[in-house]
């Protein structure tokens, strides 16, 4: 099929795309380029760059291509700035994905696969985290991803839509051999700010709450590798013939890893020492947060090629050696 992805030069999108091109599907990228990097996408690969509110644009790229399924990882994802700026978030990953789909229904395209966010569903009142848990997210940005989501649902009974969307944990590693990875400005998850501390980009890792109610008294969170959510989203591609599918999978290896074995895994991959500073809790930081992926492997027979914190950080680490300045250098 002719998959066009949106958000496809992005630092989840790219790894798609490159894992699309091993497959008998053809992928078209269609990017902005605010956060977007055309160094992550190969050249052969056509590129559209625009706004995914245009639906002039977006139309003419979808008969151009003779697209058949949208992937769609267009959303902006800081989940401070979205407390600071909600009516940005709102614009970008509900307005201009209301847009997207308007034209998606208007051109009768009816395959979508999502990337959502567990931030859907708040702070659990149980763990691990399973797609039947409530959702209620507690900042704008994990509101947007389930407004999308209910959107949705509304799509596939008034019109059939077919979709599958995918609840990530932590998103982290890039491509093993260093070729592509993740280069956000500024950068707000952890394993690139610790690596950039190896390097000395940065003076230190703060480390946000030492008191949690966790083994070491940080917080402790789920790491999925970019080529597994990849994977999983291909994976869907075979499972949206059906008019009004609706899937929903969370995406997450199920072991959760505190902030300082996150740290300690960083050491023993690169062989150095990781400055840290410990700071005061964030506000609205839950302790732990872990997925219940069963639903994926079940369905999907999809299973994380890495299952542990060191190989992820391995992959990292490759890439940011490489690439110190990103894909700048």
């Amino acid at each position: 099929m002719n998959v066009l992805v949106v958000g496809g030069a992005g630092y989840i999108g790219s790894h798609c795309v490159r894992h699309l091109q091993k497959t008998t599907h053809r992928p078209v990228v269609l990017d902005n380029l605010v956060y977007g990097h055309r160094g992550a996408l190969d050249p052969l690969v056509p590129l559209y760059v625009g706004d995914l509110g245009d639906k002039a644009f977006v139309a003419s790229v979808l008969d151009k291509e003779k697209i058949d399924v949208v992937m769609h990882f267009a959303a902006y994802a800081f989940v401070s700035e979205s407390v600071e700026n909600p009516l940005k978030y709102y614009e970008n990953n509900v307005v201009a994905t209301l847009r997207l789909l308007e034209v998606m229904v208007e051109k009768s395209i009816q395959q979508f696969v999502f990337s959502s966010s567990c931030a859907t569903y708040g702070i659990p009142e149980q763990l691990p985290i399973s797609e039947s848990t409530p959702q209620h997210p507690i900042n704008p940005y994990g509101q947007t991803k389930l407004d999308v989501e209910n959107l949705l649902k509304a799509l596939a009974h008034a019109h059939g839509l077919s979709f599958a969307s995918f609840r990530y944990f932590n998103a982290a590693g890039a491509a093993p051999d260093g070729s592509i990875g993740e280069d956000h400005t500024p950068e707000p998850h952890l394993i690139p700010c610790i690596l950039q501390a190896i390097l000395g980009q940065r003076p230190f890792v703060p480390v946000c709450g030492v008191d949690y109610p966790t083994p070491d008294g940080t917080c402790l969170r789920d790491y999925i590798h970019v080529d597994d959510l990849a994977d999983a989203h291909i994976r869907a591609l075979d499972h949206l013939e059906a008019p009004g599918t609706q899937l929903f999978f969370n995406l997450g290896t199920g072991t959760p890893y505190s902030v300082k074995e996150v740290i300690a895994a960083a050491e023993r991959v690169t062989g150095r020492t990781v400055p840290q500073v410990f700071h005061p809790r964030r506000a609205g930081d839950p302790p732990a947060l872990y997925a219940d992926a069963s639903h994926a492997r079940k369905v999907l027979g999809w299973v994380p090629h890495y299952q542990t914190i060191d190989s992820i950080v391995q992959t990292a680490w490759a890439w940011h050696s490489q690439h110190p300045e990103g894909y700048a250098r």
